[in-house]
């Protein structure tokens, strides 16, 4: 472990020293037998802020987060969270830190309001109730038992939990896999509430939408090291890769009204040349056809893709083609 001059500390359940970042992570290290997971991984957390993690399957996303919350022992690094070292402040840890992770199970024969009311109980400063389970869509979901949930009620259920206690600190893992559209928007909408109430927040995704609608900051972690920490449109502007979209209207209308965007560089044959593609996709709401070559991004706007998504369009591309393509008054 790299040598740490620490302090005295407060005591007691909920403690916590409210100095430095709210996470730090220095050199941190995991291995599994002949398996490196986490290498030399460093990154600090401020107060208040949503920092994600991003990276494809296997990268040391989930290993990286279970060492922060204390559920894994590092071979090599320190962390702190809120001041507390999860392993050796794990009681004081566990009363400031929700957490949801990508894998979890609970009893079967228990019903969604007795799991609530069980975890609700064992905080003194408990989130309110209603409210979480009224944003997560499990209020007519109570006398369900866990065992007749789907995947998706299932992932909300943990995402409820993560939350329950008013944490100070709230760890994501994979939080809306096997959500539906609506379900996955709703569920950003009360992160953002609860990051609005000065709750830091480790989101650990590998949806690039997700993580530009809702993060700070983004560390892409690949291979168990990390390999660039910044703002995802800093990200964005590293990559430098413009984009093509082409597209075939429902209905005539004058280029230069794509022309004049700051990221269009170029339009020619229902083609646009995009200064550079978005890190990440938008969201918006889509309707795919039987034929699967006609979207309806909002009424009065139709086109037909050819071999793009149309996902990666700009907000600011998709707005005007929308004003292109209005129904007449």
């Amino acid at each position: 472990m790299i040598p740490v001059t620490t302090e005295s500390r407060p005591t007691g359940p909920g403690s916590v020293p409210e100095t430095g970042p709210a996470i730090e992570v220095r050199r941190l290290r995991k291995i599994y037998r002949a398996t490196v997971a986490v290498d030399d991984v460093s990154f600090s957390v401020r107060d208040g802020e949503i920092f994600g993690i991003l990276g494809p399957n296997g990268a040391g996303k989930t290993t990286t987060v279970e060492c922060v919350i204390g559920l894994r022992r590092p071979d090599a690094g320190d962390i702190r969270v809120m001041g507390l070292d999860p392993q050796a402040d794990r009681e004081d840890l566990h009363m400031i830190v929700g957490a949801q992770l990508q894998a979890s199970a609970l009893p079967a024969q228990l019903k969604v309001g007795e799991i609530l009311d069980l975890y609700h109980s064992f905080y003194a400063e408990a989130a309110d109730l209603a409210e979480i389970m009224d944003s997560l869509g499990l209020a007519e979901k109570q006398n369900a038992y866990y065992k007749s949930l789907s995947g998706g009620l299932k992932q909300r259920l943990s995402i409820a939990l993560a939350l329950i206690g008013n944490p100070k600190v709230a760890v994501l893992d994979e939080m809306t896999t096997g959500l539906d559209p609506q379900a996955r928007r709703d569920t950003w909408h009360l992160i953002e509430q609860v990051r609005d109430r000065g709750v830091t927040i480790i989101l650990v995704t590998h949806y690039m939408d997700e993580a530009e609608r809702l993060c700070d900051r983004i560390a892409l972690l690949d291979r168990g090291r990390i390999v660039a920490i910044d703002t995802p449109d800093g990200l964005a502007d590293r990559a430098g890769v413009d984009k093509r979209v082409r597209f075939v209207p429902s209905k005539s209308f004058d280029d230069h009204l794509l022309a004049g965007l700051p990221e269009v560089t170029a339009t020619s044959d229902s083609t646009l040349k995009i200064r550079r593609a978005p890190l990440m996709t938008a969201e918006v709401n889509v309707k795919w056809y039987e034929d699967g070559t006609t979207l309806q991004v909002a009424p009065g706007e139709v086109w037909i893709l050819q071999g793009i998504n149309a996902l990666t369009i700009y907000p600011k591309v998709r707005h005007t083609l929308s004003r292109a393509f209005a129904p007449a008054s």
